[in-house]
Order: structure tokens, then sequence, then C-alpha cells
């Protein structure tokens, strides 16, 4: 049990642990357990859309994806051209101190491996993330997510993921909670019809 407690205390650190990409935007900041949590919603999502996707692994996918960075930390795509992280290492020191690590070590395995259509989905996931934040900053005067926009689209690999994109590229970030009800947001509550 103290394993698992520990496990658990690690996954924590994913709540403490920036995602460093931001930096280079110059706006934003979001922690891996925030991008990891809307990522699963975004995989879970995608492989209910996709008749042929095991759902549950999709989310197991997504779930796990980056857990080795509470050891490594998040390498940006600048870091990455110039630090070599032992990410296998991470995984297989953590998988020896799990009674499911063996399936752990699968999960990060097919992910990195890319090699099932629930691995494409979940990458894809993980992008549509990004793509989404982008979109926020965007809509909020950050010039340079249209500059980073057109790398993240390059990267999904189903047709699925690419159409969503272009949806939330063309949609306002704030439009699912700032409808038009004006009544609402000048006098905080809705008017009967009829009565003024």
């Amino acid at each position: 049990m103290k394993n698992l407690a520990n496990f658990f205390f690690e996954v924590g650190m994913l709540k403490r642990t920036p995602r460093t990409g931001f930096q280079f935007l110059g706006s934003g900041a979001e922690s891996v357990a925030e991008h990891s949590f809307r990522t699963a919603v975004i995989g879970y999502t995608l492989a209910r859309l996709d008749p042929q996707a095991d759902v549950g692994r999709v989310l197991q996918l997504c779930l796990f994806h980056d857990i080795p960075e509470a050891r490594t930390g998040d390498l940006n795509y600048v870091n990455k051209k110039y630090v070599r992280v032992d990410e296998e290492k991470a995984v297989a020191d953590l998988a020896r101190t799990l009674p499911f690590g063996d399936d752990y070590c699968q999960v990060i395995a097919e992910f990195t491996a890319r090699d099932s259509r629930e691995a494409l989905i979940a990458h894809d996931a993980d992008q549509l993330e990004m793509i989404l934040a982008l979109k926020e900053y965007k809509d909020l005067g950050n010039r340079y997510a249209d500059e980073w926009y057109p790398f993240a689209v390059r990267r999904l690999q189903t047709d699925t993921a690419r159409h969503l994109a272009e949806t939330i590229w063309a949609t306002d970030s704030t439009r699912w909670w700032f409808d038009e009800d004006a009544d609402w947001w000048v006098k905080g509550k809705k008017e009967a019809k009829g009565k003024e």
C-alpha cells in the first residue's frame, strides 16, 4: 500500500509541473495535470466517435501518457532539440513499484509507438488540447497562437481530429458561457416570456 500512496503523491506532482511551451508563446500557464485532464476528456470524445476504438484504452493512454513527466519534467519542442531524457528509465523505475507495473509500461510503450488506433486517437487528443489552449490565448489577443496552430494541425492523425481542429479554431472560446441572453447579464435572472 505504501508504494501506491507514493504513486498517488507522484501523480500529484503533475499539478505542480508546468507545461513549458507557454513560455515561448508569451502568455498562458498550465500544469501537466490540467493538460492531462482535458486530454482525457477529448480522447474519450474522439473514441466515442470512432466505432473501431476501445474507449477505455484511449482513456488509459490519455490519463497515463504524461505521468513520466513527474520525474522528467515537461520538455517543450525547443528543449527537445538539445536535451535527452531517459523516459524509459523513469517509466521502468516507477513500474517496479506498482502492482500493475507491466500494464503501465505497455501503456506508455503503446502511446510512444503510435501503432494502434487507440494510440493515434490519444495523440490527437493531446494535440487538440493544445489547440484549444492556443485558441483561448488567441481570443485573448496572443498573436503568436496563429503561428503555432498549423504545426499542431499537421501532427493530427485522424480526419475527425482535423475536422474538430478546424471547428475549434473557428469557434469563439467564450461563446459556451457568454450567450446572447442580454437580460441575464443585466438583471441576473431570466424574465418570463411576455413579462417585461
